[in-house]
């Protein structure tokens, strides 16, 4: 730029001088019209020399631009690949125009899946996750665009929890844009067999299906023979859990019951953060009942807002370790003040995201007549089926054959339930577990 206005200076510099040298050099001897007409004749020329030197100059100019616009681009990029990617994208956006005109609405979606084979519900880049199969039939059958398919915020996604790998849903809510006419049956025949999407709901515009979550209830089903005495030796085919074993385990349930600080009970938490206390609505525990094996199992139930990373198979296994005798409730006790403690873990086979909870939702807009109630009662007997025979069948089946629940109570008697020994606590500046690190 700097080029070109000097460029400029220098015409009107010359137009000058060229319209005072040809006045001055008039010859007295013409007529006054025809030293002006030679004059503007003079002008006219130079005007189209100007005119040739300022395209010349802004060809220069912009010539650096794009030298500079080279230079800032970063050397590790492969700029013709990116070019060209960027061409095909365009391309692609033409031809699937038709795909982006579809008008889309907020919508509830119910899902039910067994984890034992993913790592979690979250896509992750190379990993198979049960939203990464999601999101390849939603592509497929034009429910999202490509551009919601590379970034899931295009289409307004959200899950009401990320389970963990291994971790099973029976009543998983997402919520997403989605077209208003939806073949469920035909979108399940391209899902994996572990992965059912049961019902889609129209909801409001700014329903968010983890926001307005009220509650969640998770499962941990187990071999009943985790709540025998350590020091018996129980066998696990023919084992049936006494009553006041089953009583014992109940009462300590209880004991995980209201607000409390559960920073024991995650990684990277520290007691003075707020995020620690969390509030259990209900622990409870199921009668004994037989599998197909013939193996007892229990079910143990726990109801409350939101749980952080590994919380619940903490719980699960520090209530193991105090029902067998390898500790006592004063450790939980312990774990639930300042101190860091060292608490066991459970496998995470047996956990299952069970329901998610929408009461105030559904009381505010579940009977406006526009919108239906996220209880999905219509789609009870389908649920129940899918979970007897994708995930409770799984958990049977793995433990009678892998047995990891009885090869984790081997190593109850390793840890000390006690504050841990050249562990400082993490202090308030590390970074800690969000509501989004849920089982």
């Amino acid at each position: 730029m700097l080029l070109f206005g000097r460029l400029l200076r220098n015409l009107k510099a010359e137009r000058l001088s060229t319209i005072d040298i040809a006045c001055h050099s008039v010859d007295h001897s013409k007529g006054f019209a025809a030293a002006m007409a030679e004059a503007l004749e003079k002008l006219e020329q130079q005007k189209l020399i100007g005119k040739e030197e300022r395209k010349v100059a802004e060809t220069s100019v912009n010539e650096m631009k794009r030298m500079k616009q080279k230079l800032k681009r970063r050397k590790w990029v492969n700029w013709e690949t990116e070019d060209e990617r960027k061409s095909t994208e365009a391309k692609r956006a033409a031809i699937d125009s038709s795909v982006e005109k579809i008008k889309r609405k907020k919508c509830a979606i119910l899902l039910g899946y067994s984890g034992a084979n993913y790592y979690g519900m979250q896509r992750n880049p190379g990993m198979e996750t049960i939203e990464e199969e999601l999101f390849k039939v939603l592509l497929k059958h034009k429910w999202i665009s490509h551009d919601a398919y590379g970034q899931a915020q295009v289409a307004c996604f959200q899950r009401a929890a990320r389970t963990d790998k291994g971790v099973s849903a029976a009543r998983q809510v997402c919520s997403m844009k989605l077209p208003e006419a939806l073949d469920i049956k035909a979108f399940n025949e391209d899902l994996p067999e572990q992965i059912r999407l049961f019902a889609a709901e129209r909801v409001t515009k700014g329903f968010n299906a983890k926001g307005q979550c009220d509650a969640r209830t998770y499962t941990y089903t187990m071999p009943s023979v985790a709540f025998s005495d350590f020091e018996a030796s129980a066998n696990y085919e023919t084992f049936r859990l006494p009553a006041e074993q089953l009583q014992k385990a109940k009462e300590i349930l209880q004991k995980f019951e209201g607000t409390k600080n559960f920073h024991n009970f995650t990684s990277r938490k520290n007691f003075f953060d707020p995020s620690s206390k969390r509030f259990i609505m209900s622990f409870t525990c199921s009668d004994p009942f037989l599998s197909p094996q013939n193996i007892e199992f229990i079910t143990v139930k726990v109801k409350g807002q939101s749980f952080m990373l590994h919380q619940i198979r903490k719980m699960v296994g520090l209530t193991i370790a105090i029902v067998r005798g390898h500790t006592g409730v004063p450790t939980l006790n312990k774990a639930l003040s300042e101190e860091r403690i060292d608490l066991p873990m459970a496998p995470g086979l047996g956990l299952v995201l069970d329901t998610v909870h929408y009461e105030r939702y559904n009381e505010r807009y579940g009977k406006d007549g526009i919108h239906n109630p996220l209880t999905w009662e219509n789609h009870e007997t389908e649920i129940q089926q899918f979970v007897e025979q994708k995930i409770l069948a799984n958990i049977y089946e793995t433990e009678y054959k892998e047995k990891p629940l009885l090869n984790w109570l081997e190593t109850l008697p390793l840890h000390s339930y006690d504050v841990r020994n050249g562990e400082n606590p993490p202090s308030s500046e590390d970074k800690s577990n969000k509501d989004e690190n849920e089982e």
